[in-house]
């Protein structure tokens, strides 16, 4: 298994590990995090009639694999989409692949891709809250406005929007990297799928931000 460079984050006295797999292992909790694995979304657009190919969602699953193996988390948090549409075959996949973690305590706090049937997943033993509190963080999907994050019950960790830095060079080059983003109040993880895009977002002055590069996270 590839050993990859993480960065180390220590934030409200709490210890993140920010992986090149766009995951956080929080040390403190045994707790992987990741936001926006949209798994199923390549069947969904296979469905539609566009070529997309089909190990797409077991590729997403196997880093979780390699992740669950190097770290040992006593828990998965997914910050909303982890389905990207309704049921199709890669669901047969995510419920093959939930069975061989059967001790994992599975949270997926729901998007507004997690349109499934709660049920199903609950069959597979995954809580779906819409918001979830644990140590001095709210897990959540949609990042929030200063006005809710002045009244939020916690430092905020979400994802949705895919977020992306954009790195200048000297002359008129520029690339865009998947990022992590802390602000004052609130983080924002990177997509995890591969089936996923990134966009360049507006950072403040202030921002702690880590790009993601193929083997190892940078702090930008």
């Amino acid at each position: 298994m590839k050993i990859c460079a993480e960065a180390e984050l220590n934030l409200l006295e709490q210890t993140l590990l920010l992986l090149p797999e766009k995951a956080i292992y929080w040390q403190e909790e045994k707790a992987l995090i990741a936001a926006d694995v949209h798994l199923g979304k390549s069947g969904h657009f296979r469905k539609a009639g566009i070529a997309i190919p089909q190990n797409i969602a077991q590729e997403d699953l196997a880093v979780l694999s390699d992740l669950i193996a190097q770290y040992k988390p006593a828990k998965l948090i997914f910050l909303g989409d982890l389905f990207h549409s309704t049921l199709n075959t890669d669901w047969d996949w995510f419920a093959l692949w939930r069975e061989q973690f059967p001790k994992l305590q599975i949270i997926l706090v729901k998007g507004n891709h997690d349109i499934i049937n709660d049920a199903h997943y609950h069959k597979l033993d995954i809580e779906t809250p819409m918001e979830y509190s644990i140590g001095p963080f709210l897990m959540l999907h949609h990042p929030q406005t200063e006005a809710q994050l002045a009244t939020a019950i916690g430092y905020v960790m979400c994802g949705h929007i895919h977020p992306g830095v954009r790195l200048q060079g000297k002359g008129r080059q520029s690339l865009t990297l998947p990022c992590f983003t802390f602000g004052e109040r609130q983080a924002i993880l990177p997509s995890f799928g591969k089936f996923t895009g990134k966009v360049a977002i507006r950072h403040k002055g202030d921002d702690h931000v880590f790009g993601v590069l193929e083997n190892r996270v940078i702090r930008v």
